[in-house]
């Protein structure tokens, strides 16, 4: 999102710069048609952290507590990665698959539509 500055040749020092992480990267995740979670939701990860880690233990912390969590078939999701289908390999570590500093990560569930079906 491109940002205005109210004055001319404003500087800034922005402060969610990967440096700024510890080695860590910032990740987002969200689950479409399930606005239970209005955003997704972010996450600081390691980039060597494997994507089955964030099917097996991410992802459940962040969004089991809805009622569609425990039907989520996941041979069938799709996923999608900075807006693009995405294939995730469960042994690759995230940057080797080119998830980086501040990726978006969305998953949908065929199926599952949100708490009887209005998508939230």
């Amino acid at each position: 999102m491109a940002v205005a500055a109210i004055v001319e040749n404003y500087v800034g020092e922005r402060l969610d710069r990967v440096e700024n992480f510890h080695g860590n990267q910032i990740l987002y995740i969200g689950w479409d048609n399930h606005l239970f979670f209005c955003a997704p939701i972010a996450l600081p990860v390691p980039p060597d952290m494997p994507f089955s880690k964030v099917v097996e233990e991410l992802i459940p912390g962040a969004f089991s507590q809805h009622q569609d969590f425990s039907k989520i078939d996941w041979n069938a999701v799709q996923w999608h990665l900075n807006g693009e289908s995405f294939s995730p390999s469960m042994d690759a570590a995230l940057a080797d698959q080119g998830i980086d500093h501040k990726s978006i990560l969305r998953f949908s569930t065929p199926g599952l539509d949100g708490i009887k079906g209005s998508g939230s």
